[in-house]
């Protein structure tokens, strides 16, 4: 209930004022679970998605911003919960795949749930190679993937700024994939494959040039280096 108020809200709101500019919103199907696979350029991103599809979009959202204290908390908590975030805790192995267990729940439910193949954040604009999770939920829940293309979302939120400034925003929703013919979610040479190819439909919407590396922080310490050169390809 809380979600569809937020969205009877702050949609028309989003439009008023920041008037994106949205392609194909009709082509995500309007019942039924569909992961919403989508370039990353903002933090507002999700937001953005959320509020301009055709239905509620599921997201991951960190658990920080549902325990704060005092008003500032409870404003956090209201307004992440209505915009359909889901709390999660941040970090590698255990808790990567209990993010990913959690869009299972809500595709199981048959609702629509996204998620960022690159991982995280682009800083420098261009498209990194995808993580095979957004697969792995697509291929065990049996739904079909939406890609997704966002422009102008780094601009309309920079890195650092605590609001929203005025800036051309265009989000537009490809056709559905099916990934069933890559094979089934057992299969790591199924799950890279079906990844690449939502990639390169979220390229050739975006534009954004190809990385061909992960999205990652620079490596701290030579542990980590040396990890980093022998990490599968495959990796979530």
């Amino acid at each position: 209930m809380l979600t569809l108020l937020a969205r009877a809200i702050l949609g028309p709101l989003l439009r008023l004022v920041f008037r994106p500019r949205v392609i194909g919103r009709r082509r995500m199907p309007a019942r039924g679970p569909v992961v919403v696979a989508s370039n990353h350029l903002s933090f507002i991103d999700s937001v953005v998605i959320t509020l301009v599809a055709r239905r509620p979009v599921s997201f991951l959202a960190k658990a920080d911003y549902f325990t704060g204290r005092g008003l500032k908390g409870a404003l956090s908590r209201a307004f992440f919960t209505g915009v359909g975030a889901i709390p999660v805790e941040r970090g590698a192995g255990q808790a990567a795949q209990a993010a990913l267990d959690a869009g299972r729940a809500k595709l199981d439910d048959g609702l629509a749930f996204s998620i960022y193949p690159e991982g995280t954040r682009s800083r420098d604009g261009r498209l990194y190679r995808g993580r095979t999770g957004v697969a792995w939920l697509a291929l065990t829940a049996g739904a079909p993937v939406v890609p997704v293309a966002l422009r102008g979302t780094d601009e309309l939120l920079p890195v650092g700024a605590k609001r929203p400034r005025f800036s051309k925003v265009t989000v537009e929703f490809g056709e559905p994939m099916d990934l069933a013919h890559f094979g089934p979610a057992t299969s790591g040479r199924a799950r890279r494959q079906a990844t690449d190819a939502i990639m390169a439909e979220i390229g050739r919407m975006s534009g954004q040039p190809l990385a061909g590396v992960y999205n990652e922080p620079p490596a701290q310490g030579v542990v980590e280096k040396v990890k980093r050169v022998f990490r599968s390809p495959g990796a979530l």
